[in-house]
C-alpha cells in the first residue's frame, strides 16, 4: 500500500472510533497520552531523522542546513508551534463552544493547548475562508463539519513553520485536514498536511488524549531576552555538506542513512529488503514553483489593515491608504494602466482629498498612477503658496519621493524621462534618511533604505496605527528583486530588512501587532519578514562561500545554492528568474566576513 493510500484508508478509518450517534460532544479538558511517539513529542527529535516523513529534497537540504540556535533568535524566542504541530508537545487540552444564544446552534469550537498557550477557533457557522492576501497565523483559519460523527476540520492561511522540531520545513502554501473522533474517554485527532512545496504526498499523523475533568491549566508567557551575544544580522545555519551531526541518529540506532534520510518510500516495509539490491541514487530533484505567467490586471481587493491603515492589492503590486478627516496618504500609486480603478477604490473607501502620495522607488508598476492621483489630490496650500488673490489653492496632490528615486525617474542616464507632465515626478524631495509627516492624527514617517531594491527604496512607518509599508524591499511572491544598475545590493536588501524588524513590534506569540504591507503579496507580520530576512541571509552565505572559494558565477548558477527555496520564491521565467537573483547576489556580495 502506498504512503498516500495509507492516510486515507486510515482517515476513513477514523469514523469507527466512535459511537453510531453523530456530532459526538468534545467540550471538557483532556490529557495527552504518549505512546511510542513520546521521544519525538517530549525531549524533541534527533537530528538528522527525518525516517519515513513524505518529504522532497528540497525539504531534506533545509534540514540538513539548519541549525538549532537559530531558536535563540529574538524574532523565534516566543514563536509556539503552529496547528499542525501544536498538539504533538506536552499538549493538554481544553475545548469549548461558542453557541448562538438565540437558536443555540454552535457557532465555533475553540481550543487551548497547555503548552505555549496556543489557542484555536474552529468555525462552524459556514463562513468562507480568507482570500489569499489576508494574513496568515500561526494557527490559520479553521473550518469544521461533521461528517457522521467525525468532525472534519479544514485549516488554511498558516505561517510558515516545521513538521518536525529538527529542521524539516513546513510551507505557508499547506493546508491542514483533521478528523476529530471520540470513543468513550478518549479523543483522537488523525491530521493531515498538504505541502506542495515541501512533500511528496501527504503526511499523516495522529495524536490521542484522555479526559480529565480536574486538571489545571497554567499560564505560558514569553518575554524576548538577549540569549547569545553574536553580531547584528548573524543567522545560524550550517553550509551545504557541512553539518557534522547528520549521521549520529542512524548511526546511534542501527537506521540505514538512506532511511533515515527520509521520503514517502521509507514508510513502507518492504524499503529495507529494496536497500540490498539498491542502485546508487539519482540525483536529487528539487520542488519547483508553479511557473507565473503574465496575469491580466484584476480588480482591486481592499481590506482594513488596523487603525487608519487599508491595502490595496492586486497582482501589480500593494497600494497602502491612510485614511482620515484630513485626507487620504497614498503609498505608491500603482502602474498607469491602473489608475482609475486604484481611484475608485480610494473614493469606496474615503470621500475625502488625496493630500500625499508617497514613492517607495522609481518603476513605473509604483509611480505610473502619480499624474492621475496628482490631478485629483488637492494640497493644504495658502498664503505665500498662491500666486494671486482669488487664486485657487488647489495644486493638487504632493507627490514625495526620495531624490535617487526623482533621479532615477528624470535623467536619461539613469533610465529616466523628462517628458512626463508635471505630477508625474515627486514634487516633494526629500534627502537623507527620512522625512516626517503628521497626518489623520498620527505621525508618519518616510524612511529611506539605501541599496536595497534600488538606492532610492523608501519605507512608510505609521506609528498610531502601527502599519509599515514597504515597497518592493520585501514582497510574499518571489526573491528579492535587486536592480544592480539602479544601486541595488544583497547587503542593503538584508539591512533594509533587518531595519523592518527592528521597527517591528509582534504582540504576544510573535504575531501580530505591527503589520507590514509588502510590495506584491499578502499581509504580513514580522514573523513573514523574519522567514524571509532568514532566506535571503542564508542564500547570501552559500554564494558569498562560493565566490570565495574561486567559483564563477555560471558555476555558482549551476549549483543552484538555492535550491531548498526554488520551490516557494523561485521561478525560470518571467522578469525576475531565479538565475538573475543568483547574479545579482553573486555581483554585490563581498567576500570579506
Amino acid at each position: 500500500m502506498r504512503p498516500l493510500t495509507a492516510c486515507l484508508a486510515a482517515l476513513a478509518c477514523l469514523a469507527l472510533v466512535t459511537p453510531a450517534t453523530a456530532q459526538n460532544d468534545f467540550v471538557g479538558e483532556w490529557e495527552a497520552r504518549y505512546h511510542e511517539d513520546q521521544p519525538e513529542r517530549i525531549p524533541g527529535p534527533a537530528l538528522g531523522d527525518y525516517l519515513a516523513l513524505p518529504i522532497n529534497d528540497a525539504a531534506r537540504m533545509r534540514a540538513e542546513t539548519w541549525d538549532a540556535s537559530l531558536h535563540t533568535l529574538p524574532e523565534w524566542q516566543c514563536r509556539p508551534h503552529p496547528a499542525d504541530y501544536g498538539t504533538r508537545g506536552p499538549a493538554n487540552l481544553r475545548i469549548w463552544k461558542e453557541v448562538d444564544p438565540l437558536t443555540q446552534r454552535v457557532l465555533a469550537y475553540r481550543t487551548h493547548v497547555q503548552w505555549q498557550a496556543q489557542e484555536r477557533t474552529i468555525w462552524m457557522d459556514g463562513r468562507p475562508h480568507p482570500p489569499d492576501d489576508a494574513v496568515h497565523t500561526w494557527q490559520g483559519f479553521s473550518t469544521g463539519r461533521w461528517e457522521g460523527n467525525s468532525l472534519v476540520v479544514t485549516t488554511t492561511h498558516l505561517k510558515e513553520s516545521y513538521l518536525r522540531r529538527n529542521g524539516v520545513p513546513r510551507s505557508d502554501q499547506a493546508t491542514l485536514i483533521e478528523y476529530w473522533g471520540r470513543r468513550g474517554n478518549v479523543l483522537t485527532l488523525a491530521s493531515m498536511v498538504v505541502d506542495p512545496v515541501y512533500l511528496t504526498e501527504p503526511m499523516l499523523r495522529t495524536t490521542n488524549w484522555q479526559l480529565a475533568p480536574h486538571q489545571t491549566m497554567e499560564p505560558y508567557p514569553c518575554e524576548v531576552a538577549e540569549e547569545i551575544d553574536r553580531p547584528e544580522g548573524v543567522i545560524p545555519h550550517h553550509l551545504p555538506g557541512t553539518n557534522p551531526f547528520l549521521d549520529d541518529f542512524a548511526r546511534r540506532e542501527g537506521v540505514p542513512q538512506p532511511a533515515a534520510r527520509g521520503g514517502a518510500e521509507t514508510a513502507m516495509p518492504e524499503f529495507l529488503a529494496t536497500l540490498r539490491t539498491r542502485t546508487p541514487a539519482p540525483a536529487p530533484t528539487f520542488a519547483t514553483a508553479p511557473e507565473r505567467s503574465p496575469v491580466p490586471t484584476a480588480p482591486l481587493h481592499a481590506q482594513r489593515v488596523q487603525g487608519n491603515v487599508y491595502m490595496l492589492s492586486s497582482p501589480e503590486g500593494n497600494i497602502t491608504l491612510q485614511v482620515g478627516e484630513e485626507g487620504v496618504l497614498v503609498v505608491d500609486a500603482g502602474p498607469a494602466a491602473m489608475s482609475a480603478q486604484v481611484l475608485s477604490a480610494i473614493q469606496a473607501i474615503s470621500s475625502a482629498p488625496i493630500r500625499y502620495v508617497v514613492n517607495t522607488d522609481p518603476h513605473p508598476e509604483h509611480t505610473g498612477g502619480n499624474r492621475t492621483l496628482f490631478a485629483e489630490g488637492e494640497t493644504i496650500a495658502g498664503g505665500d503658496v498662491v500666486n494671486a488673490v482669488g487664486e485657487s489653492s488647489r495644486t493638487g496632490a504632493v507627490v514625495i519621493g526620495h531624490e535617487n528615486t526623482m533621479m532615477r525617474m528624470t535623467q536619461p542616464d539613469l533610465g529616466g524621462s523628462r517628458d512626463l507632465p508635471f505630477g508625474a515626478y515627486p514634487t516633494d524631495i526629500y534627502i537623507g534618511a527620512r522625512k516626517d509627516l503628521f497626518m489623520n492624527g498620527e505621525g508618519v514617517r518616510i524612511e529611506h533604505v539605501p541599496g536595497a531594491h534600488t538606492d532610492g527604496n523608501s519605507i512608510v512607518f505609521f506609528r498610531r496605527s502601527d502599519v509599515i509599508s514597504t515597497g518592493d524591499v520585501f514582497t510574499t511572491v518571489a526573491y528579492p528583486v535587486i536592480a544592480v544598475d539602479q544601486g541595488g545590493t544583497i547587503q542593503g536588501e538584508i539591512d533594509a530588512l533587518n531595519t523592518l524588524l527592528r521597527m517591528a513590534i509582534p504582540a504576544a506569540k510573535s504575531e501580530g501587532g505591527t503589520y507590514i504591507v509588502p510590495g506584491r503579496g499578502r499581509l504580513t507580520d514580522m514573523a513573514d519578514v523574519a522567514y524571509y530576512r532568514d532566506m535571503v541571509t542564508i542564500i547570501r552565505d552559500r554564494i558569498r562561500d562560493m565566490k570565495s572559494k574561486g567559483m564563477t558565477l555560471e558555476q555558482v548558477q549551476a549549483a543552484r545554492p538555492t535550491r531548498d527555496y526554488d520551490g516557494r520564491w523561485g521561478a525560470t521565467t518571467g522578469p525576475w528568474t531565479t538565475d538573475m537573483f543568483v547574479a545579482a547576489v553573486y555581483r554585490t556580495v563581498t567576500t570579506a566576513n
